[in-house]
């Protein structure tokens, strides 16, 4: 008999940049059903003021394209469009699109699939880039956000919600403990996998902090550069913007790997 070989450790199947990309693609294809609930449960309810408060950062207008990465259900999306922009959409899952699209009958938004490092849209296509939790979950972050400031036009804003590790080390540890504990549980209970959930302190291992992303965001050329705390700093808004100078377009300091 054939011994079915066990699954990798969730800290080895995302160490690397292939590994993460398929370990991201089938979690959220298995939690899109329940994605709505665990993230009502995760944030004590307080999920939806995070992402009114994203929106009101962005302040996206009648006059703006607004390209919505990682949407989900659509939630950020639907707010932008329920202010009058024209907005796009786009998720890695299918399933999560399809959510998105249930929730949305009366079409105010266009939504797709779609992988954030390689996107759909020419350049300079987008007025404005919002993403909820979404950086976090890329397996190359710098190649994401050359994309992200490529389909931007000048003058163009980015604005993204995530998780970041809060300062001081004691603070981070009660999340870790919390997000690891009851993300365990609810996995267990909901897919029979705790690590479903718990992939979420893991992956904030090796994502920049908040002032780290703020460095990481000026690098691709982005200015004024500035995030916000949210929930005491177990979270983080940062809100970006590409020069107005179409020279300074070409001068990209960071040239990711395509191939």
């Amino acid at each position: 008999m054939t011994r079915t070989a066990p699954p990798p450790r969730l800290r080895d199947a995302i160490a690397t940049p292939a590994g993460k990309a398929a370990y991201v693609r089938r979690l959220f294809a298995t939690i899109a059903d329940r994605y709505d609930l665990i993230t009502v449960v995760l944030s004590f309810g307080l999920d939806q003021r995070w992402k009114r408060r994203l929106v009101r950062l962005a302040a996206p207008g009648p006059s703006d394209r607004v390209l919505d990465l990682a949407c989900g259900t659509g939630d950020i999306a639907r707010l932008a469009a329920a202010r009058g922009a024209d907005v796009v959409g786009l998720d890695l899952v299918p399933r999560m699109i399809e959510k998105a699209r249930h929730r949305d009958p009366g079409r105010r938004t266009k939504l797709l699939a779609g992988d954030m490092l390689a996107l759909p849209f020419p350049d300079a296509a987008f007025d404005l880039v919002t993403t909820g939790y979404g950086l976090r979950n890329v397996p190359d972050l710098d190649r994401a956000l050359a994309e992200i400031r490529r389909i931007l036009r000048p003058g163009g804003r980015v604005v993204s919600l995530d998780f970041t590790r809060p300062r001081p080390p004691v603070l981070w540890a009660v999340c870790r403990l919390y997000l690891s504990a009851v993300g365990g549980a609810l996995g267990w209970l909901l897919h029979r996998d705790p690590d479903t959930y718990r992939y979420i302190p893991e992956s904030l291992r090796t994502f920049p902090r908040a002032d780290e992303l703020v460095e990481r965001l000026r690098r691709h050329g982005f200015v004024d550069v500035e995030w916000r705390r949210v929930l005491g700093g177990l979270l983080a808004i940062h809100v970006a913007r590409t020069s107005r100078s179409a020279e300074a377009r070409s001068a990209d300091p960071i040239r990711p790997d395509r191939t």
